[in-house]
């Protein structure tokens, strides 16, 4: 028998504040995936299973940052030049050939290691050679030029922490630690579906009052991006049977089901109801603009999430809910997308309680304009806007010149 929420915020009370909903569903849903080991160069973009900890000190011994000269410090005159004899020379992969004695300089290259007893390396253009001695100029510090061992990651130590979405970046700190395979997160099942009567597919023509899809394509690149498979579950109709019937079967061979559309109050949105009919229905309406109709559910423990119908709705709402919940889900530690303070264009007044994203562009001085039209189904709006201005709730009015946080598109969908 379907359970149904008791919650207050689902049905006629506030919607939901964002912060509490994304509490709510970290706390509800538990990893889905399991563990696999993949091939270094085959693991950028997946989900480290486990923490990456260093085997040995990265860099492994005290190397020079320069090509220059391996000096003791304390041969060196603090107010004029200092000339010393050159005792041999090491090259990057070679070991010294031994000590370096006080009062003399050893010829040395970037990455070379450093020899036993100098502390400090002294650019090449800072030096002038005359037969076989080095003269270098006063004024460098202890140390200058010297990379100690294990300055990057130190022996033992956790590299990368368990949860980590794998950048380039991190797949080079893991090749520098000898890395050859690392453990990942096998990817989420998700299952997609469009609602509505009106919607179509290409090539197919579109009748009188369609559309084509545009939801179910760009959130499963949004999807795809984060790593997960994605199946396409089709166009559910504006019919109450066959929904419930589709989102049985979707969760039965998903780990997560999404949906977009049909999750508000008319009489032709049935995608709520039928989650309440087939599962347990989590929470409802969230405090946010646009996208305050978005549903989360779950039918015998795979979470059930309906996205609003609107396009800029739908891509909002799925950066601000689906997105923990997916990297929930997949084992991912979820990051908020960072926010930077831009000054604003325009003036702006809001109800307070909600959560506003306003689509804006930036100028050449970096002020933030409001996009000329800001229909939640207005596709290039999004296409045409630099980031979203995050309004918070207890804002009623932003005045022009006034500092607020805005988060670049390009981070949000990354």
């Amino acid at each position: 028998m379907a359970q149904i929420s008791e919650d207050r915020f689902a049905f006629g009370g506030a919607p939901l504040p964002l912060e509490a909903a994304q509490g709510r569903l970290l706390a509800a849903h538990a990893v889905k995936c399991g563990t696999e080991a993949v091939a270094l160069g085959e693991a950028v973009g997946r989900i480290l299973a486990d923490d990456a900890v260093a085997a040995f000190d990265l860099p492994p011994t005290d190397n020079s940052a320069v090509d220059g000269f391996a000096v003791h410090f304390d041969d060196l005159s603090p107010d004029a030049p200092t000339t010393l004899p050159i005792h041999g020379r090491t090259a990057a992969g070679a070991a010294p050939a031994g000590p370096l004695p006080r009062g003399q300089a050893q010829r040395i290259f970037t990455g070379a290691v450093m020899p036993e007893g100098p502390d400090t390396v002294m650019m090449q253009e800072d030096c002038t050679v005359a037969a076989d001695c080095v003269t270098v100029r006063p004024g460098i510090r202890r140390g200058a030029n010297r990379r100690p061992a294990g300055e990057d990651v130190t022996r033992g130590t956790v590299a990368l922490a368990a949860g980590k979405r794998l950048m380039p970046p991190d797949i080079g700190l893991l090749a520098a630690l000898g890395f050859v395979q690392v453990p990942v997160r096998t990817r989420l099942r998700v299952v997609l579906f469009s609602t509505g009567d009106e919607i179509a597919t290409p090539p197919a023509p579109l009748r009188a009052g369609q559309v084509y899809d545009a939801n179910k394509p760009m959130l499963a690149a949004l999807l795809h991006r984060l790593g997960a498979m994605v199946v396409d579950g089709g166009v559910l109709p504006d019919t109450p049977a066959p929904t419930r019937e589709a989102l049985r079967t979707a969760a039965a061979r998903a780990d997560l089901v999404i949906t977009s559309g049909g999750v508000s109050t008319g009489e032709e949105d049935h995608v709520r109801a039928a989650i309440e009919a087939v599962g347990t229905l989590q929470f409802w309406r969230v405090a946010i603009k646009p996208g305050r109709p978005v549903a989360l559910g779950v039918l015998d423990g795979t979470p059930l999430l309906g996205l609003p119908g609107n396009p800029v709705a739908a891509l909002i709402t799925f950066t601000a809910i689906g997105r923990p919940l997916l990297d929930r889900l997949a084992g991912a530690t979820y990051v908020p997308p960072p926010r930077f303070l831009v000054r604003s264009a325009f003036d702006y007044r809001k109800k307070p309680g909600r959560r506003e994203y306003v689509r804006v562009q930036f100028d050449a001085a970096g002020a933030a304009h409001r996009h000329p039209r800001e229909g939640a189904g207005i596709l290039t709006s999004l296409t045409e806007s630099d980031a979203l201005m995050e309004l918070p709730e207890d804002l009623t009015e932003l005045a022009a010149g006034d500092l607020v946080a805005c988060i670049p598109l390009g981070l949000l969908l990354g």
